[in-house]
C-alpha cells in the first residue's frame, strides 16, 4: 500500500500543473480515485472531485492541484522527492486521496477535492463556496508538517499605486512621478510600522506590506510610475479598513486600485471535535502535536468564513519550501501524514 501511495504522489508531481493549466493533472487524479474506490468526476469549475463512503457525517478534504510556475524535474534523492508542488500542495492533496482510499468509514462520507486556481484567483474554491452546502468538517490541504495543525491564515490584498506628473526637464526641480511613488510607499510603510508597534512580537497580528513590482514610463507629456503592493492582513483588519487607510495617506498625484481577490484573515476555533480528533491522531503516533498560524493565505480564507464549520489545515511538508526552486518532500513524512489523517477520519466516526 505504501508503494501505491508513493506512486500516487510521484505521478501527480509529473503532471506539471501551474494555474490555468491543470487539466491533465485533474484527469489523472480523477482516474486514480475512480480506480481506488471513489466515485470521481470533474466539476464545472475544473476541480477533481471524489467521494467515498456514505454517512451522516460529511467531511471535505479540500486541497489544490495547481502550482506556481517553474517546473522542477521530478526525482528522488535518498528519502526526498523533488518536484513542483511536492509541498505546495500536491503532497497534502495526495495525502488526502491516499488516506480516504484505505476504505469507507462507517457513518462518514469523505469527499476529496483537488481544486484549481488556488495560486491565482481561487476560482475552484470559489465555485465550491457558491454551489456546495457546508460540510460538517473541513480540512484544507496545506503543509504544516505531519505533527502540526494549522488553525488560521492571514488575509491578503493586492493594490497598485499610480503616480503621474507632467513631464519636465531633469533640471527643473519638479517632483517626479517616481519620487511621488516612493513618497507613497514610505508613507504606507510608516503607517504599518505604527500599527504594528503594539504587536511587534507576533507576525500573525501585524499588518505587513511588501513592494512586489515597480515600473515607470513617459510618453513625452506625462510621466507615470506604478508600484504593485501586497498587504498581509491580521485578524480583525478588514479590506475596507485597509483601502481607506491607504487612500488617506497617499500624496496628491497618486491613486490606488485594488485587485478584486482580496481576502480577510481567518482563524478557526481549536475546541471542537475536528481539532480533538486531529490531536488524538498525532498523539497516537507517539508525537506531541502543535498548533500553528500562517502568514500566507489559502482557500481556508475563502470558504471557511462562509461555511462556518470546524476547520483546520493539515498536510506534510516544510512550508518554507513553498514556491522555491528546491521544493521537495520527505517521503516518510508523507506516509506518516497519511496514517495520521486516516486515524483522524476514523476518530470523527467514533464521535458521530
Amino acid at each position: 500500500m505504501e508503494t501505491t501511495h508513493l506512486q500516487l504522489l510521484e505521478n501527480l508531481l509529473k503532471h506539471y500543473s501551474p494555474s490555468h493549466h491543470e487539466q491533465a493533472a485533474v484527469q489523472f487524479l480523477v482516474d486514480w480515485m475512480n480506480a481506488h474506490g471513489f466515485s470521481a468526476y470533474i466539476d464545472p469549475a475544473g476541480n477533481a472531485v471524489g467521494t467515498l463512503g456514505q454517512g451522516a457525517v460529511k467531511v471535505l478534504l479540500l486541497g489544490h492541484i495547481d502550482t506556481v510556475t517553474g517546473e522542477i524535474v521530478v526525482r528522488q534523492e535518498g528519502n526526498l522527492l523533488y518536484g513542483r508542488g511536492a509541498v505546495d500542495a500536491k503532497g497534502p492533496l495526495a495525502t488526502f486521496a491516499a488516506a480516504a482510499s484505505l476504505g469507507a468509514i462507517t457513518g462518514v462520507q469523505v469527499c476529496v477535492v483537488g481544486a484549481v486556481g488556488e495560486e491565482s484567483e481561487s476560482h475552484g474554491a470559489s465555485y465550491l463556496r457558491d454551489h456546495w452546502q457546508a460540510p460538517d468538517y473541513l480540512i484544507i490541504g496545506e503543509p504544516s508538517r505531519w505533527n502540526r495543525i494549522t488553525l488560521g491564515y492571514k488575509g491578503s490584498a493586492w493594490v497598485t499605486l499610480t503616480a503621474q506628473t507632467e513631464t519636465a526637464h531633469s533640471a527643473s526641480g519638479q517632483t517626479t512621478a517616481c519620487e511621488l511613488a516612493v513618497q507613497a510607499w514610505n508613507a504606507l510603510k510608516a503607517w504599518c510600522d505604527e500599527y504594528n508597534r503594539p504587536s511587534s512580537d507576533s507576525v500573525f497580528t501585524q499588518l505587513t506590506p511588501t513592494l512586489r513590482r515597480m515600473n515607470s514610463h513617459s510618453d513625452g507629456f506625462a510621466d507615470t510610475a506604478r508600484l504593485e503592493l501586497n498587504f498581509r492582513l491580521p485578524p480583525k483588519f478588514d479590506l475596507e479598513t485597509l483601502y481607506t487607510g491607504i487612500t488617506e495617506r497617499l500624496p496628491a498625484g497618486v491613486t490606488m486600485s485594488a485587485r478584486p481577490d482580496g481576502v480577510p484573515a481567518f482563524r478557526g476555533d481549536k475546541n471542537n471535535p475536528l481539532v480533538r480528533s486531529a490531536l488524538r491522531a498525532i498523539r497516537a503516533m507517539g508525537e506531541q502535536p502543535g498548533f500553528v498560524v500562517k502568514t500566507g493565505t489559502s482557500d481556508m480564507n475563502l470558504v471557511a468564513p462562509i461555511w462556518n464549520c470546524p476547520t483546520i489545515a493539515y498536510g506534510p511538508g516544510d512550508s518554507s519550501l513553498d514556491h522555491t526552486p528546491n521544493e521537495h518532500i520527505d517521503m516518510q513524512e508523507y506516509l506518516q501524514a497519511i496514517r495520521v489523517l486516516r486515524n483522524l477520519l476514523e476518530g470523527l466516526a467514533e464521535k458521530s
